[in-house]
């Protein structure tokens, strides 16, 4: 019974961790807040990203920054040198691990061992699987990683902060450069947003990585980066 009983576990669980990191396979869904004072006057769009003395010489702040800058092109912002620009734009990013605990059915079959036909063969009545009803419940634990943005917007002249949006998901992946197109089209999806706006962003995706057009009742986004990014493992 004990072996029946750990068989069946493990198939519960094997069932539970896919559903769990794969999520939805096709979307990536993306929790996004804004604070804003953006003027919509504004004629003239251009700007400089900053960074912090650690970060200049930094090749994934440069590759996270391109990705900014498409995105930022499809809103009429042109990348200038930052002593001709109007506004910058400061970058920060990271990944937070947590641990998820989920009770899963552990189920077991009274009849297990040698019986007659009608009892189900070797099984009992209800086959390799066990009873009908579980038995009780265990607590597995499964790794997830919070993948996060943040873009600030601040006039040059004046420090003034115009603009402040936030982007995170969460998946069962570590990688911030499979996650970075989905949390910058996120973040700078309906720019600008209004202050203290909160929202859920739902991109989908192919098997490719590559962003898919929406369906009839998903709403448009802005375009993809111009370089395609396998989706973040896990997204959900």
């Amino acid at each position: 019974m004990k072996a029946n009983r750990t068989f069946c576990a493990a198939v519960w669980l094997a069932a539970a961790c896919a559903a769990l990191l794969s999520g939805c396979a096709s979307y990536v869904n993306t929790q996004v807040t804004a604070f804003s004072d953006w003027s919509g006057s504004d004629a003239t769009r251009t700007y400089a990203f900053t960074r912090t003395p650690g970060e200049q010489n930094s090749l994934e702040q440069a590759t996270y920054e391109q990705i900014v800058a498409n995105e930022l092109s499809n809103l009429s912002f042109r990348r200038v040198p930052q002593a001709d620009a109007r506004y910058l734009v400061k970058l920060t990013y990271g990944v937070k691990s947590d641990l998820v605990s989920v009770p899963q059915p552990v189920y077991y079959d009274p009849w297990f061992g040698p019986g007659p036909f009608w009892r189900g063969g070797p099984w009992g009545p209800f086959g390799p699987w066990g009873g009908p009803f579980p038995a009780g419940y265990v607590n597995q634990t499964y790794q997830v990683y919070q993948r996060s943005l943040n873009l600030r917007i601040t006039e040059r002249a004046t420090g003034r902060e115009v603009y402040n949006v936030s982007a995170r998901n969460t998946g069962g992946g570590d990688s911030l450069v499979a996650a970075m197109p989905y949390l910058v089209r996120s973040a700078l999806a309906d720019f600008p947003l209004g202050n203290g706006e909160m929202r859920v962003v739902r991109l989908p995706v192919t098997r490719g990585g590559e962003f898919a057009p929406p369906a009839s009742n998903e709403r448009a986004v802005p375009a993809a980066p111009a370089s395609a990014t396998p989706a973040p493992a896990g997204a959900n």
